[in-house]
């Protein structure tokens, strides 16, 4: 046990090791999926995120050491999302003749996303910064904790909310809307990119080109509109 604890010391101060961990949870993660028929109730996202906290818990890893070694995958996220921009640019012509349908949609599920979560909180007890931390839960995790710390919530809950959105929206959605009989590949994208933002565009990507790009114009737009609607809707009487 000595010999395992003397290399652990050695490993857990290199950055690469956290980097790696995370590739390997993550590989884990598709593999499962793979293994269940690409079910979305297997999340390779949710795997990841539950091996690694179990991996963390069990080492005494904290999450600022974690980081250290696996941020060059947070910042891999700004080339991905720049990315988005090819596939919408091959689809173009469908965004466009789509344009009003799809600002529709994106106003009904940015409030929806807002009220729904936070009068479920206030039913249930919540207090006001709890509630204010749940408000942005649907927009991407720099957008949610700006708009959080702005009317009063933690930033920190709100990084936590984010992402459990994200993964409960990419497990559920495709059983949702398929009992729903929504089969367009442009509904289900732009609900998918309206509600679980990046994690849920993931996975509408695995959809088809045509659901992943409404994912990723619905995910910058409920951004933006997340901005401007929570802090009006938060300073509204009741």
């Amino acid at each position: 046990m000595s010999g395992f604890a003397d290399i652990w010391v050695y490993l857990s101060a290199t950055p690469l090791l956290w980097l790696g961990a995370t590739l390997a949870a993550y590989l884990l993660g598709e593999a499962l999926h793979r293994a269940a028929g690409g079910s979305p109730l297997v999340n390779p996202v949710a795997v990841a995120v539950a091996l690694l906290i179990l991996v963390l818990l069990a080492t005494g890893t904290s999450y600022q050491t974690y980081f250290d070694g696996a941020q060059f995958v947070h910042f891999l996220l700004g080339p991905a999302t720049v990315a988005l921009a090819v596939p919408l640019r091959q689809n173009w012509s469908r965004v466009r003749r789509a344009a009003l349908p799809l600002a529709a949609a994106l106003l009904a599920g940015s409030v929806t996303a807002v009220l729904a979560a936070t009068g479920t909180a206030a039913l249930m007890g919540a207090g006001r910064d709890s509630i204010a931390s749940i408000a942005p839960k649907s927009a991407t995790t720099p957008i949610a904790m700006a708009v959080a710390e702005r009317i009063g919530g933690l930033p920190s809950l709100t990084a936590a909310l984010v992402i459990v959105t994200g993964i409960l929206g990419a497990m559920l959605a495709g059983p949702v809307l398929g009992a729903m009989r929504i089969g367009d590949p442009r509904a289900r994208g732009t609900a998918l990119g309206t509600a679980a933002h990046g994690i849920g565009t993931a996975r509408a990507f695995e959809l088809g080109e045509v659901a992943g790009t409404f994912a990723g114009i619905a995910m910058a737009l409920n951004g933006l509109a997340t901005a401007v609607l929570v802090p009006v809707l938060m300073s509204l009487p009741g």
